[in-house]
């Protein structure tokens, strides 16, 4: 991992290199995903037949080999071990209660004339989730995408999962029938995100496109915005570690090993205020790593993007940690909720020595999928509110048009917009 000393006249260049990630769209995937987006808008089921095979190596005939029902997800719940059973019903039902207190109510209030405003709150019709199946399968994500979705009242929630080879995941098959799914398509990359949007003649077009996926998904995902609704564009998965020196160092080096095992591109970085115990996370690292299955991935993220910061203090390493704005970030610390008060950009904010990342990723009950690349300076988890929708509700009285109605015509004829002034004007009495 890179060394960083936030006391070095090249740190703040040093950082902004460490975090530089290109995100910008890659024209060829670009083109491949327009191609297949616009076949499958054009030819529905049959490109997306087509394309399935073509990708994962599958054989399947007519769309009917491609739809998962009800029974076949119960069928996958009840193949599955019982200790996994109990896990995913735990899980579902921990992010379930979380998601309720996101729930956002319709309100109103009246004006002294007897206006009435408000805001009128309604669930999405139907949301699409997407679940990796490639690389890995992730029964967790589709327990933190359909579980908000229900919470909000979305009636339909359609998942899309590719099955390379035509194998299929008993575990995530298993989560989809514990989380409520309605219908499961195993197809995946850009033409299952073409379907969901536009819609074919057997899979229904959706409102809303949310889950993770490859560089062609989120290529996909970026293309429909605006035929439908996506949660965001996610990069690669991330994890700060503010560390005070009191957390054991194998706890702290197997929590940043957490995310780096998820791909090569992935980001772990520590900053702690003391290089002996920088150094004995080190020491613990070089002990851990051949323990992990995953260490060849683990290394190379390590060596590609990790860092290890030496910072003055706590509040050093908070401002720094506002300037990453990490999508997991750990406060390893004592009074870490005196702490996080002083975080401002945050996915999720994981406080105290015992509160491993991985407990967020799948039990907690806060949504693991969060804001990547800075974007948490600006958004945020996804969350009950992604899938509700708000309408704004004016009931003019006839006194309050008095009013409303001379301040309209003023400003529409300042905008030269007469027919908007005399529509108001229509309902003063002088």
């Amino acid at each position: 991992m890179k060394k960083l000393n936030t006391q070095s006249p090249d740190f703040q260049a040093e950082l902004k290199a460490l975090l530089a990630f290109e995100t910008a769209q890659n024209p060829e995937i670009d083109r491949v995903v327009a191609d297949i987006c616009t076949d499958v808008q054009k030819r529905g089921d049959a490109a997306l037949i087509e394309y399935t095979n073509r990708f994962d190596g599958t054989s399947a005939q007519t769309i009917a080999d491609l739809i998962l029902t009800q029974d076949d997800l119960q069928a996958a719940f009840e193949r599955v071990q019982p200790e996994i059973q109990t896990a995913l019903k735990t899980a579902a039902a921990r992010v379930e209660s979380y998601h309720q207190r996101q729930k956002m109510e319709s309100w109103t209030y009246e004006d002294e004339d007897g206006t009435l405003l408000g805001q009128q709150i309604t669930p999405l019709d139907r949301v699409g989730i997407y679940v990796p199946g490639g690389k890995a399968a992730y029964p967790s994500s589709v327990i933190m995408n359909a579980m908000p979705a229900h919470v909000a009242g979305v009636k339909e929630i359609i998942m899309v999962v590719p099955t390379p080879k035509g194998e299929r995941n008993d575990i995530v098959l298993a989560a989809a029938f514990v989380a409520g799914v309605t219908k499961v398509f195993t197809v995946g990359g850009a033409q299952a995100v073409a379907a969901l949007a536009y819609g074919t003649e057997s899979v229904p077009q959706v409102d809303k496109i949310t889950g993770p996926g490859n560089a062609f998904v989120a290529a996909a995902k970026r293309r429909v915005f605006g035929v439908v609704g996506i949660d965001m564009v996610a990069g690669p998965s991330e994890i700060l570690v503010i560390a005070d020196g009191t957390t054991p160092a194998d706890w702290v080096a197997m929590d940043l090993f957490s995310q780096a095992e998820h791909d090569e591109i992935a980001q772990a970085i520590l900053i702690g205020t003391s290089q002996p115990y920088l150094d004995e996370v080190q020491a613990a690292m070089n002990r851990l790593i051949e323990t992990i299955p995953r260490c060849d991935i683990i290394e190379a993220s390590l060596g590609n993007r990790g860092a290890m910061i030496l910072a003055k203090d706590l509040d050093e390493a908070c401002e720094i940690s506002n300037y990453i704005s990490p999508e997991h970030l750990e406060l390893s610390v004592e009074n870490p909720q005196e702490w996080a008060k002083k975080i401002r950009h945050a996915g999720a904010i994981f406080m105290g020595r015992y509160t491993s990342e991985s407990l967020g990723d799948y039990c907690a009950g806060p949504n693991h999928v969060l804001p990547t690349s800075r974007t948490a300076r600006f958004s945020s988890p996804l969350g009950t509110y992604d899938f509700q929708k708000r309408s704004s509700l004016i009931q003019v009285s006839e006194q309050g048009a008095q009013k409303l109605g001379k301040i309209a015509s003023v400003l529409a004829h300042g905008e030269s917009l007469t027919a908007h002034a005399r529509a108001a004007e229509f309902r003063l009495k002088d």
